[in-house]
C-alpha cells in the first residue's frame, strides 16, 4: 500500500503493483489497473476524481467508475508528487513542478533549484507551495504566477498550508519540522523527533498540527499572533515505546486516529489529561494510512492489508480485506 484518499463516500488505495482499489459500504471493493509499476503519489481532485503518479512515468485522472484520463507522460522520469485544489491539478517530476487548470489547454512548468520533495495548495487553491533541498517556493496566482521563496538549509519534503493560511510547514530530512510564518517569513524549528515524520493531520478549530515521528501524537498549537513558537505541544496517544506511523483528524473534533508502527490504532483528544481509546491491536506490520469516509473507517498498513470497517462497531474491526 503506498496512499490512500477519501472521494465522497469511498476510499481509494493505491499500491505497489500499480493498482487502485475502490472501497465503497454497500460494495465489494473495486480494482482498477492503471500504472506499469509503482503508484508512487495519490490525491483527491475534488471532483471525484483521483490523481496518481508512477513510477512509469505517467501522471492520471481516474473516475470511481473506472475512466482514465493521461494529463502527461514523462517517460522515464517518475511522477513523485501531486495536488489538487478549487480546479488546479499539479505533478512533480525532478526539479520541475506541472500546473494544470480545468477546462484549459496550457499546462504552467516551474523549474526548481532541486528535486521537488512536496506539493501542497492552499485551501483556497489560490497558492501552491513546492518544497526541495533549501526550502521553499510558494507561486501564487492573480494574474499570473508570481513566487516567492524561504529558506532553510536541508531537505524539505512534505509540505502544507495551515487552513488559515498564514503558515508553510515542511517535513525534514532531519526527523524535523520548519515553518514559516508567511506575512513577514519568520521562521521557526520544531525539532527532536526520534524519527522521520510521515504523516500530519490539522485537527480542530484551534487548530493543532498533529505529526508522527514520535512515540506519541505530538500537536503544536497554531493559534495566536506566533502559533507554536516559544510553546509546547500538546502529547498524546501512548502505546509501549511504539513509534507513532500516521495521524488522521476525526471531523468536526478536537480528537485524531493515531496508527502506530506495530500496527496498533487509536483515537484520542487533544487533551493530555483523557487517556486514548484503543481502536484496534498490534497486527506486527506499521499504520500508512487512516482514512475517514462517511461512516466507516479505513487502516492500511505496510504489509498491503486493509482494514475497512463501520466507523463506531466496538474497538475492533469487523472486515478485513
Amino acid at each position: 500500500m503506498t496512499g490512500a484518499v477519501s472521494v465522497g463516500d469511498a476510499v481509494v488505495v493505491s499500491f505497489g503493483d500499480g493498482m487502485l482499489r475502490i472501497f465503497r459500504s454497500d460494495k465489494m471493493p473495486q480494482e482498477l489497473k492503471l500504472h506499469e509499476g509503482v503508484v508512487l503519489c495519490l490525491a483527491a481532485d475534488g471532483d471525484g476524481h483521483v490523481l496518481t503518479g508512477g513510477d512509469d512515468g505517467q501522471f492520471l485522472r481516474t473516475s470511481l467508475e473506472g475512466g482514465v484520463e493521461e494529463l502527461a507522460d514523462f517517460g522515464t522520469r517518475w511522477v513523485d508528487c501531486v495536488a489538487a485544489s478549487h480546479g488546479h491539478v499539479a505533478c512533480s517530476s525532478g526539479k520541475e513542478a506541472h500546473v494544470w487548470t480545468f477546462g484549459q489547454s496550457k499546462v504552467t512548468v516551474f523549474e526548481h533549484a532541486s528535486t521537488v520533495g512536496g506539493l501542497a495548495f492552499d485551501d483556497k487553491g489560490k497558492r501552491l507551495a513546492v518544497s526541495y533541498y533549501g526550502g521553499a517556493t510558494i507561486w501564487a496566482r492573480e494574474k499570473r504566477w508570481k513566487s516567492s521563496k524561504v529558506f532553510w538549509k536541508g531537505f524539505h519534503g512534505d509540505t502544507c498550508f495551515s487552513p488559515d493560511g498564514k503558515y508553510l510547514v515542511t517535513c525534514m530530512q532531519e526527523n524535523a519540522l520548519h515553518a514559516w510564518r508567511l506575512r513577514d517569513k519568520g521562521d521557526f524549528a520544531m525539532p527532536g523527533y526520534p524519527a522521520k515524520i510521515k504523516s500530519l493531520a490539522w485537527v480542530g478549530e484551534t487548530p493543532h498540527l498533529v505529526t508522527s515521528g514520535a512515540d506519541e501524537a505530538i500537536a503544536w498549537p497554531f493559534d495566536g499572533k506566533d502559533g507554536p513558537l516559544g510553546r509546547k505541544p500538546v502529547c498524546v496517544a501512548y502505546n509501549e515505546d511504539e513509534l507513532v506511523t500516521c495521524v488522521h483528524a476525526l471531523p468536526d473534533q478536537d480528537a485524531v486516529f493515531v496508527g502506530f508502527r506495530d500496527g496498533a490504532v487509536q483515537l484520542a483528544e487533544l487533551d493530555e489529561t483523557k487517556p486514548a481509546i484503543v481502536i484496534s491491536g498490534s497486527t506486527g506490520s506499521e499504520v500508512i494510512e487512516i482514512i475517514i469516509a462517511g461512516l466507516h473507517i479505513l487502516v492500511g498498513d505496510a504489509a498491503g492489508n486493509v482494514l475497512w470497517a463501520p466507523l463506531w462497531e466496538g474497538t475492533s474491526f469487523a472486515q478485513h480485506v
